[in-house]
C-alpha cells in the first residue's frame, strides 16, 4: 500500500510540475493604443514583432533612470523586428508625458492611459515600471516589475527575436 501511495505522490508531482514546464504562455490583451499624436494602433498590429509593452511614470524614478536604457535597446533591436510602447499611467498628467517624450526625443510610441482601461487588461498594474515582453505571436513571455537585469533581458529579446 505505501508503495502504491509513494508511486501515486511522485506522479502527481511530476503531472503538476510538467504543467508549470509546459503550460501555453498567457496571450497578450488585445487592447488598442493611442499615442500622444492621436495614433491609434492594437496588439493584434503588432503580431510579427517581439513588443515589450511598459507601464511609467514621468514621477517614477526607476522609470526615469530606465528611459535612456529603453532608448539604446530599441534603436539596436527595432530593425530586427522589435518595438516598444510606453504607456502613461492613468495619473500622470499628459502635459508632463509629452514635455518628456519630446525632450527625450522618445523614438518607440508613447500611449497615454488616461482611463487606466490598459493598465487593467494587462492583470491590473499599479506599479511602475512594469513591462511585459510579448513574443511574435502575442504571448506573454515574461513581466518585468521594477529594475531588472538588462543582459538577461536583451538574452530574452534576442532568442524571442530569433524564434518563427
Amino acid at each position: 500500500m505505501k508503495k502504491i501511495v509513494l508511486t501515486l505522490a511522485v506522479l502527481v508531482a511530476a503531472g503538476i510540475g510538467a504543467w508549470f514546464v509546459w503550460r501555453p504562455a498567457p496571450t497578450a490583451p488585445d487592447v488598442a493604443f493611442t499615442t500622444l499624436e492621436g495614433k491609434t494602433f492594437s496588439m493584434q498590429d503588432l503580431r510579427g514583432k517581439v513588443v515589450l509593452v511598459k507601464f511609467w511614470a514621468t514621477s517614477c524614478v526607476t522609470c526615469v533612470k530606465q528611459m535612456p536604457g529603453a532608448i539604446e535597446t530599441y534603436k539596436k533591436y527595432a530593425p530586427k523586428g522589435y518595438e516598444a510602447v510606453a504607456v502613461a499611467m492613468s495619473y500622470d498628467p499628459p502635459n508632463y508625458v509629452l514635455n518628456y517624450a519630446e525632450t527625450r526625443k522618445l523614438p518607440f510610441p508613447v500611449a497615454l492611459d488616461t482611463k487606466g482601461e490598459l493598465a487593467r487588461a494587462f492583470g491590473d498594474v499599479k506599479l511602475t515600471p512594469t513591462a511585459f515582453l510579448i513574443d511574435k505571436e502575442g504571448h506573454i513571455i515574461k513581466r518585468y516589475l521594477g529594475d531588472y537585469d538588462v543582459a538577461e533581458f536583451h538574452a530574452t529579446l534576442e532568442r524571442a527575436l530569433a524564434t518563427g
